[in-house]
């Protein structure tokens, strides 16, 4: 995740010293046992957990990763189950609880796990679609007070309603926001983009201005589950770099005026170095400060500082990776599986620098965003240390020769005993 207000405000303290703000911190001299790496991205106590307790949703979404559908699966763990892992979670300082899906309000115990939750002292986080939050459960939903409610808008009315395959989706998610926003607690809208409905992409914004919505999570598309087999519909590189512009300038505006709204982006780690860019047109004094600023942040923390237990216990380096099971949580604690060195995959998703190909391992952006998508580009090349396909930045900007080969995105297709269908 890239923490755009975080950084802004940071900037906004050197550009503004009257504001009162915190400026850039830049960490120097440190020391092995400060238990903080020098290079790559800061290692928390443990990682932030996103947690699919259910695969079962009523919605069947264009770019959903774990390809959820209006069924039960069979073998989820049980509510004693999860709290047991809950136990082993808070043992290893596993920091922050996001409860996914599915959808997680689907759930019958999904109060009693978040209460849970909140009782052992994880910030817990609830990731739902907002069409099920309504009069009959936004008052328990509210008396667990969780830390945030993330909720998905992937485009104004029709486009939304398409995106996720169920007329009216857009009305009840929009409504189930408003429930939460009323009742005092922090709200969000997650939005993907696509070819499908970037053209909506200002409309939310101002849709989250217009509502006093507390964040904006710009979500790029990654190529899991549905998202993979829909990969054709990805944004191409201009459009996504005219959207992160106006991303920017949106937030630098807000903080400017002195409100109080966050702004983030996920699955594409490239977002740091094109900040770094829009820093540098605006602020060429203050580049520096910023690129060590990032370089601190890391990039990519995919099986180091993000992890995911999905529906049925397996543990993945994170939400994207549902092909790749590191153990099971009934057969070995979380913690165990985490810190087991022999898997090779999570060793080298820890290696710094990771062993990066193509244009990924010439980027001199490299140590900034540690690779961004290691999913994307194994899907796409079929090898895991190829250059992510998803990255939008040109030749001239990552500092290599132009006009040489780079891996295209090749639409996915249904392949039966090893041919294509």
């Amino acid at each position: 995740m890239f923490r755009i207000t975080q950084y802004m405000h940071e900037l906004h303290a050197r550009v503004a010293p009257e504001s009162g703000e915190p400026a850039l911190r830049v960490r120097s001299g440190i020391a092995p046992s400060d238990g903080v790496q020098a290079s790559g991205p800061r290692r928390l106590p443990g990682p932030v957990v996103i947690w699919n307790l259910i695969r079962r949703c009523n919605l069947t979404c264009k770019h959903c990763y774990s390809i959820s559908a209006d069924t039960d699966f069979k073998g989820e763990l049980s509510t004693l189950e999860a709290f047991a892992v809950m136990d082993d979670l808070k043992h290893f300082r596993v920091p922050v609880l996001i409860l996914s899906g599915g959808e997680p309000l689907l759930r019958p115990d999904i109060f009693d796990i978040a209460r849970r939750a909140k009782d052992l002292g994880f910030y817990t986080a609830l990731s739902t679609n907002g069409t099920l939050i309504d009069a009959r459960n936004i008052e328990r939903i509210a008396a667990i007070d969780f830390d945030y409610v993330g909720v998905s808008l992937d485009g104004m009315g029709e486009t939304h309603d398409r995106f996720r395959r169920k007329a009216g989706a857009f009305d009840a998610s929009l409504a189930g926001i408003r429930l939460c926003r009323d009742l005092g607690l922090k709200v969000g809208v997650r939005y993907t983009m696509t070819q499908d409905n970037a053209h909506d992409f200002e409309a939310l914004l101002r849709l989250v201005e217009r509502e006093g919505i507390d964040r904006f999570y710009f979500s790029h598309l990654n190529y899991a589950g549905r998202g993979n087999k829909n990969r054709k519909d990805d944004a191409r590189h201009q459009l996504t770099r005219s959207a992160m512009n106006a991303l920017f300038d949106t937030c630098w505006a807000g903080i400017e005026r002195g409100e109080a709204k966050e702004f983030t982006t996920g699955n594409n780690d490239a977002d740091g170095p094109f900040f770094l860019q829009w820093v540098h047109r605006r602020f060429p004094e203050h580049v520096e400060a910023m690129r060590a600023r990032l370089r601190q942040w890391g990039g990519n923390a995919s099986g180091i500082n993000v992890a995911n237990i999905d529906n049925l216990g397996n543990v993945h380096p994170d939400t994207m990776w549902w092909h790749h099971a590191l153990g099971n949580v009934r057969e070995r604690p979380f913690s165990a599986i985490w810190s087991d060195p022999d898997d090779t995959l999570l060793a080298g998703l820890r290696t710094w620098p990771r062993p990066l190909k193509g244009r990924c391992g010439k980027c001199r952006h490299a140590e900034i965003c540690n690779g961004s998508s290691r999913v994307r580009a194994e899907q796409v090349t079929g090898d895991v240390w190829q250059e992510d396909p998803g990255c939008y930045l040109d030749d001239e900007e990552i500092g290599i020769e132009p006009g040489g080969e780079r891996v295209t995105l090749k639409p996915w297709i249904r392949l039966v005993q090893g041919r294509a269908a």
